[in-house]
């Protein structure tokens, strides 16, 4: 059984309200469940906000009064609803000794650090947080937005629209020649490639190898069609230095097209020192921030660690130019349509989370980049959820698996973004847009299941 410490860590009469006027704490909410035959619910609360800030399981004699002046306060919970909100003092969380400045490993140690595995916690999960405005403005945030992308592609700098995008498939396995020619291929109809999480310098594809090929793929391909092309390059490592090694590589062979390429980092396994990393040494680079491995704290089967919401939310914050942010239930990933809060957190200036409304003080916004398993035939739907088109969307399957090539599979997926953007009849505007009528026949079980009838409808117009 562990120590009682609730009348130091417990102060049920903080007002939430308050604490956000005042400005001096981190306010977490957790769904938070005691482990049976330990703790109630309060007395588990307590030991949780002693473990994440200033305290242990027994008093220790090196406590001083200025210690308990930034201990870390449970002030709300709500038993039934398994929630409990800590207020952690901003002094609790770590600086630069470079630059002053604040970082996301820091939250996440006292977060989620060691609380995720005390033995009277059955789980706890973040399901939001809020930053008062002076720790917020600590954090790098985006140096980048999709206005660069636009800027790159000739489209206005405010509201520039859909960025149609693929990952090549197969997603690995393919040697330098023939993923250049897959780039080709996609870019006579699409804009924007990327990498794949795990691409990046096999030994049958060694990126010495692919880099200037894609290059000259991209020249071709802007030559055929008179459009600006961009390409997304994988420069995720464990080592910051072999980081910045691929990005110099990279910059140095793109030349006079440096400004068209991205660069994602998988900042999930690699973690907020590779994104901080491509933020700081690269601020003119889009930063696209790859998830990959999120799932295993963020899924709604997993009651530890945080919440998708969250983790997109910290990925703003730590100056990511675009996230992976799931299909919100339209596509193969788990998600659901309420999701939409997450693009809008990333996007505005003032949004509303789960638990806390967020003020980003002019923060640059962060890209939602929608991936996994979309294609045209799921397009309009999604946009009349999510209510606007200016995102990045990187269909591979959706692209390469149109029934008439890749390039056509993109201008089957623009030609969806235009007739939701028209409030078009789905069928009708098939019949008046060729790539998107053959999306039909491409994925057929997406039609059955979207536009029941669609044969017989199609059919009509022949």
């Amino acid at each position: 059984m562990a120590l009682d410490q609730s009348n130091r860590y417990v102060d049920l009469n903080l007002n939430e309200d308050e604490l956000i006027a005042d400005g001096a704490h981190v306010l977490v909410a957790y769904h938070m469940k005691p482990k049976p035959g330990f703790g109630n619910f309060i007395e588990t609360a307590a030991h949780f906000a002693a473990e994440s800030s200033t305290g242990t399981n027994v008093e220790v004699a090196t406590t001083d009064a200025f210690t308990r002046g930034v201990d870390a306060i449970v002030y709300e919970v709500d038993e039934d609803k398994e929630l409990m909100k800590i207020a952690y003092p901003v002094e609790l969380f770590d600086r630069n000794i470079t630059d002053g400045r604040a970082m996301i490993a820091s939250f996440l140690t006292l977060a989620i650090g060691n609380n995720q595995g005390m033995g009277d916690v059955e789980y706890a999960k973040i399901h939001d947080f809020w930053f008062p405005p002076e720790y917020l403005r600590l954090f790098d945030g985006p140096a980048t937005t999709i206005s660069h992308m636009w800027n790159v592609l000739g489209r206005p700098h405010v509201d520039g629209g859909f960025i149609v995008g693929t990952i090549v498939k197969p997603k690995l396995g393919l040697r330098p020649q023939p993923f250049a020619d897959a780039c080709l291929e996609f870019w006579r109809g699409g804009d924007f490639i990327k990498n794949d999480e795990p691409q990046g310098n096999q030994v049958f594809a060694p990126m010495k190898e692919t880099i200037p090929r894609v290059v000259e793929a991209m020249k071709r391909a802007q030559d055929e069609t008179s459009e600006a092309k961009l390409f997304s390059a994988n420069i995720t490592a464990d080592d910051p230095f072999e980081m910045i090694a691929r990005g110099e590589y990279i910059l140095e062979t793109f030349a006079e097209l440096a400004d068209h390429v991205a660069f994602l980092v998988d900042g999930y396994v690699a973690g907020p020192t590779a994104i901080t990393t491509a933020r700081r040494r690269f601020p003119n680079q889009y930063l696209h921030y790859h998830r990959a491995g999120h799932g295993a704290v963020t899924s709604p089967q997993t009651q530890r660690g945080y919440t998708a919401f969250v983790h997109c939310k910290m990925a703003r914050i730590q100056g990511s130019s675009g996230i992976h942010t799931g299909t919100m239930s339209f596509g193969k990933m788990e998600g659901e349509q309420a999701d939409r809060a997450i693009a809008y957190m990333l996007e505005r200036d003032s949004a509303d989370g789960p638990y806390f409304h967020q003020e980003w003080a002019g923060m640059n916004p962060t890209t939602p980049i929608i991936s996994g398993g979309m294609n045209a035939l799921r397009i309009p739907g999604f946009f009349e959820n999510l209510g606007h088109s200016n995102v990045v969307m990187t269909a591979g399957g959706g692209s390469y698996g149109h029934i008439d090539g890749a390039a056509a599979g993109a201008r089957s997926m623009r030609q969806a973004e235009q007739c939701w953007r028209e409030g078009r009849d789905v069928i009708e505007f098939a019949r008046e847009h060729h790539e998107f009528a053959r999306a039909f026949e491409s994925f057929q079980g997406d039609a059955d299941r979207l536009y029941p009838g669609w044969r017989q409808k199609l059919a009509k117009s022949a």
